[in-house]
């Protein structure tokens, strides 16, 4: 097992946390996870450190938390102060626009399955509902 004290290579690193070598460098690149030392070869050198914010991120991602939102998680997650409390709040954002989009998706579902229920599925295309739905302006029906 690796530990703080044992350096691991872009590789290793991406491999522990089951995401690409492109996306370390991409989350470099987005100050999301700091720049790793270079070891004398010029290779970067990751520590146990970039291991955990790594699976932060990744997981913060897997909830729908956008990048710029991890930033700000990342950054209140070392605020000793107000930290846990605003992260609270951003997670309760987060689970109100889930809601929000499960409510939307509910209502698109709903109305598909209504158009279907309404399709013979043969006939002339210009008779069949899911066709008119499609094609009309709002505000026809």
């Amino acid at each position: 097992m690796n530990t703080s004290s044992t350096p691991m290579t872009i590789g290793a690193v991406a491999r522990r946390v089951g995401v690409a070598i492109d996306t370390i460098r991409y989350y470099e690149r987005e100050g999301l996870l700091p720049e790793p030392l270079r070891r004398a070869s010029g290779y970067r050198s990751y520590d146990e450190g970039a291991v955990r914010q790594l699976r932060f991120i990744r997981r913060a991602k897997d909830l729908g938390f956008t990048l710029e939102e991890i930033r700000d998680l990342l950054a209140l997650s070392a605020d000793r102060q107000r930290g846990v409390k605003a992260v609270k709040e951003r997670a309760e954002a987060r689970l109100a626009a889930i809601d929000e989009r499960i409510a939307e998706l509910s209502r698109v579902r709903d109305g598909l399955e209504q158009l279907i229920e309404a399709c013979p599925g043969h006939g002339s295309p210009d008779q069949c509902p899911i066709l008119k739905a499609l094609t009309e302006q709002e505000g026809d029906a």
